[in-house]
């Protein structure tokens, strides 16, 4: 096949191809004739096609038909196959027809979806518009019954967070009454931990559709540190320093504890959240908001009158001190694990929650009986420790840190930490009729101001956009109402429009 560069096709004897893409007139007016694949003639190279791909420039074609072949399977096939094979079919030497197709399915279609009038149009498009609004509307009333759901569970994980934080602190009040050990119980109850992980493999096994074994679940939540996963060095590096501060945050509440009311302990130790904003922002560089400064301002003002409260008594100081220490080492235990392994998922931080666990019982056996001996932590017998309080303490402390790190997979992390908040409430009406507490006027404000703080730290860090898209819907929505009003053209009603202008004179 021979090309001349005019546009016209010829075959080996000189007489021209009608079966082959062929032009007529100029080329802004050009119009497709067809492609057909010559049987007794095939390509050897793309220089053989050259003609055809110089009058790929002036094809000209119908949008309609443009439209037709992208939703085509035709598409789809060029779109997988190689370079030389598309021109090739472009320029019909495999009998691509695209269009011949598309019309042919066109004539086959029933002639009662056709329709040609204009009311038809619109039945078809109000058919559309009905069919949008069902989807749209299932899919609003889908978003609002996750939201929904999502809320049920938040409540629930309100009142079991505040129930398990609460009933903590004051079992952990009523140990000390018969057995005086702070660090044997932060030992003991801190040693639960090691059952993170077998739990969390137990909801695997129940909610994963890929089930692995253990030892597989435990080499891929191994990755998380690092290529060699655990090794001596990283155990040493990477968990021990975590292992320190857990142990810390609760020894330190638990000798608040000892010190002063359940209810000052439990409201200062909601200041950790201003302290972890704090670091945040001095360490990992956070962004800056000023209602979270206004916050921590106001969580260092409750500190400082709850303090003033009790008359700055060496007792009540000395508790206080202890259980904001608690509430600092808390807030750098968080700040470090964001700095050093940046976020877990549910796996990764079961297991690491075990791996503390572990290294607690094995490493940290010794000092509960170095304080037995020395007689710091004294029992006469095992029979008179109140294992069923500790046991209790254990337990509870187990099911708020199970709730805390893996509630948010049902909930909103927000909600959780509501119930950190409610549980001050509640540590104070179990204190009222338990022991002799004075709710003064300084202490219910340093309260007050302690928990606004906490509040107001639980904000997004997009909250005054959202408040400012909230004012300008809400003024949107009134000015059509405004409009409306004063479109009336009843001559009963000009007096209340001579009456509404006035008064807006009078408010300028």
């Amino acid at each position: 096949m021979y090309g001349d560069g005019e546009g016209a096709i010829w075959d080996r004897v000189g007489r021209p191809r009608l079966d082959c893409m062929c032009y007529l007139g100029p080329p802004t007016t050009l119009m497709p004739i067809g492609m057909r694949k010559s049987p007794d003639v095939s390509p050897r190279r793309l220089s053989d096609i050259s003609p055809q791909l110089r009058q790929l420039k002036y094809l000209v074609v119908d949008e309609s038909i443009k439209e037709d072949l992208k939703a085509s399977r035709s598409v789809e096939d060029i779109n997988s196959a190689s370079i030389e094979e598309r021109i090739l079919r472009i320029t019909g030497y495999y009998g691509y027809q695209p269009w011949n197709a598309v019309y042919h399915s066109r004539e086959d279609r029933p002639r009662e979806n056709v329709v040609g009038t204009a009311d038809g149009a619109a039945v078809g498009g109000a058919g559309a518009e009905s069919g949008g609004g069902k989807r749209r509307l299932r899919c609003c009333l889908r978003i609002t019954a996750v939201q929904a759901r999502k809320a049920l569970w938040g409540v629930a994980m309100i009142v079991c967070v505040c129930s398990s934080w609460a009933g903590s602190t004051q079992l952990a009040k009523l140990t000390f009454k018969t057995y005086d050990a702070p660090f044997t119980l932060t030992w003991f109850a801190t040693s639960w931990n090691c059952l993170f992980f077998p739990l969390y493999y137990v909801g695997h096994l129940c909610k994963s559709p890929e089930r692995q074994t253990p030892r597989q679940r435990f080499r891929e939540c191994c990755r998380f540190f690092g290529d060699d996963g655990l090794t001596p060095k990283v155990f040493l590096k990477k968990v021990a320093p975590f292992g320190v501060l857990w142990t810390l945050t609760n020894y330190l509440y638990l000798q608040a504890l000892r010190k002063i009311n359940s209810t000052d302990v439990s409201v200062l130790f909601c200041c950790n959240k201003a302290f972890v904003f704090l670091l945040s922002w001095i360490v990992l560089r956070d962004r800056f908001m000023g209602v979270r400064i206004v916050a921590a301002i106001l969580a260092i003002a409750g500190i400082v009158m709850m303090t003033y409260a009790d008359g700055f008594h060496s007792h009540s100081v000395i508790g206080i001190t202890l259980v904001v220490a608690s509430a600092s080492t808390s807030a750098l235990y968080k700040v470090l694990f964001k700095l050093v392994l940046g976020s877990a998922k549910f796996g990764e931080a079961a297991l690491f929650l075990t791996l503390i666990g572990g290294a607690n019982f094995v490493f940290i056996s010794f000092v509960p009986v170095i304080l037995y001996f020395t007689r710091v932590e004294y029992f006469d017998s095992p029979e008179n420790i109140p294992w069923g309080c500790m046991c209790g303490v254990a337990v509870l402390l187990l099911a708020f840190n199970i709730l805390v790190n893996f509630g948010i997979a049902i909930t909103y992390p927000t909600l959780i930490s509501l119930g950190i908040v409610l549980s001050v409430p509640v540590n104070a009406m179990v204190d009222l009729y338990t022991c002799e507490i004075d709710f003064n006027t300084v202490r219910l404000i340093a309260v007050f101001i302690i928990c606004l703080g906490f509040l107001m730290l639980l904000l997004p860090e997009d909250w005054d956009q959202g408040l400012i898209q909230l004012a300008t819907k809400l003024r949107k929505r009134e000015q059509p109402a405004e409009s409306a009003g004063e479109a009336g053209t009843s001559s009963g009603l000009n007096w209340s429009r001579r009456t509404r202008t006035s008064m807006s004179t009078f408010a300028h």
